[in-house]
């Protein structure tokens, strides 16, 4: 374990100077080509933008979209709509930090504000990765269970093994970590068709769900299930992670080349947050369709929606494809929590240690809750808790989200490459609107 030193430099807007590059040890190393057709560079960015769209729709994602589509049908997908609209510009404003600044989230936030500021603001990131990562270890572990029949307490400690699969895809090349989590997403998106397809919506009740309606802030309940899907999709530790692995690319450091790596870049993470939208609003759609529309308003555990789609489908397919999707959501998401765990870890302190080692730390802290829960209350335990640590992250969501407008709409900071003000306004007033909701929703649980 090592601390790098650091000194001060005030002259770029910085109380301090960079360290070193996010992910040291894949920092910079994907050639974009300098010379060539656009579709060539724009395809060494394809990548960093899907690893960003596996947290927005991470087995946590499924129980409060469930939950939600169960109980108030399609009027909460306005609220997937909505999320992945901010998520969107939050997540260009992550390439446009990584890029203008050559600091991850972690590393612009150590930089620019004193330890007093900057060490709680690391405290309440590691609060979001084992948040993020206990929904991780309870969707894999109920996906085990629904495919594989093995005990929840089984398969939340089965979930620690997956460390290694993660040390062996980087040790190929972080491209083979890239292509791992795209090819599970196709197979997401393949399973989500056919159940789509078998649950046959009211697309006319579909379409008018996209439109927001008042009621969601009247009602203290949809609040909370909304604010539990605005946390699963706009996800504090997404921030972290898309500010650190744009930098896996060798971009170059003129200001033209950075220009054109921000264009691509940008593209990538909407190219990957639209297909996330699909994903998200697809798993509202088939609890609102066969859930919500046969009487089942109830429904918010996992498990309990995979025993009823055969029987309410009439496909014995149905609950397999569920199963197998929750699965690869779960070690998708296993994957992009580790990486930003790391870069949190790094980026605010300074302080490199073993991956596998970070990991199995911030892996037990998940599984030590998540196998009490599932011991003392058992499914509904999980629900319970899937829905909770969203929640979690969107109370956390703003003290990322507000550094990351600040620096973005300094040009002092970012020179050239500082955010257009009518972006900077526009991510002020998601960051208000974040901040707005849960303001509400703590006055409701402590008011009534």
């Amino acid at each position: 374990m090592t601390q790098a030193v650091e000194t001060c430099s005030e002259a770029d807007g910085w109380r301090r100077s960079g360290g070193e590059g996010s992910l040291l040890d894949v920092h910079r190393t994907i050639a974009v080509a300098k010379d060539g057709p656009p579709w060539r560079k724009a395809f060494a960015f394809l990548g960093p933008g899907y690893l960003v769209a596996v947290g927005y729709m991470d087995p946590g994602n499924w129980a409060t979209s469930i939950a939600g589509g169960s109980a108030f049908g399609y009027t909460l997908l306005s609220i997937a709509l909505l999320s992945n609209i901010m998520a969107i510009v939050l997540q260009s404003l992550c390439a446009r930090l990584a890029i203008g600044s050559g600091r991850d989230l972690a590393q612009a936030c150590r930089d620019a504000y004193p330890r007093f500021v900057s060490y709680p603001l690391w405290f309440l990131a590691e609060i979001a990765i084992v948040a993020t990562d206990i929904a991780e270890v309870v969707g894999t572990a109920i996906g085990l269970n629904l495919i594989f029949g093995l005990p929840l307490e089984i398969g939340v400690i089965l979930t620690a093994v997956d460390v290694f699969l993660i040390l062996y895809l980087q040790k190929l090349g972080f491209r083979w970590v890239e292509a791992f989590i795209m090819t599970l997403l196709a197979v997401i998106a393949v399973c989500f068709t056919v159940q789509i397809a078998l649950a046959d919506p009211d697309w006319g009740a579909v379409m008018r769900g996209f439109a927001p309606t008042v009621e969601i802030v009247q009602n203290p309940q949809m609040l909370y299930l909304a604010l539990g899907i605005l946390g699963a999709t706009v996800m504090p530790h997404n921030l972290y992670l898309h500010s650190g692995i744009v930098q896996t690319r060798a971009y170059g450091e003129t200001l033209d080349e950075k220009r054109q790596a921000l264009r691509f870049a940008t593209w990538d993470s909407t190219i990957a947050l639209c297909f996330a939208l699909l994903v998200n609003a697809s798993i509202l759609i088939l609890a609102a369709s066969a859930f919500h529309g046969t009487g089942r308003t109830e429904i918010a555990e996992l498990g309990e929606a995979h025993s009823l789609l055969a029987p309410i489908l009439g496909a014995a397919i149905a609950p397999t494809l569920f199963g197998i999707a929750l699965l690869c959501c779960g070690l998708n998401s296993t994957v992009t929590a580790t990486l930003a765990g790391q870069i949190v870890m790094e980026g605010f302190l300074q302080i490199k240690i073993a991956p596998w080692l970070r990991r199995l730390v911030t892996r037990l802290l998940a599984i030590i809750p998540a196998a009490l829960v599932t011991l003392w209350y058992g499914e509904s335990g999980t629900a319970e808790l899937l829905v909770l640590t969203q929640v979690v992250l969107s109370l956390q969501l703003s003290f990322a989200v507000f550094p990351l407008v600040a620096f973005t709409a300094s040009r002092t900071k970012l020179g050239a490459l500082v955010a257009p003000r009518w972006l900077s306004a526009l991510a002020l007033l998601i960051a208000f609107v974040i901040a707005g909701l849960n303001v509400k929703l703590i006055g409701d649980f402590l008011f009534g």
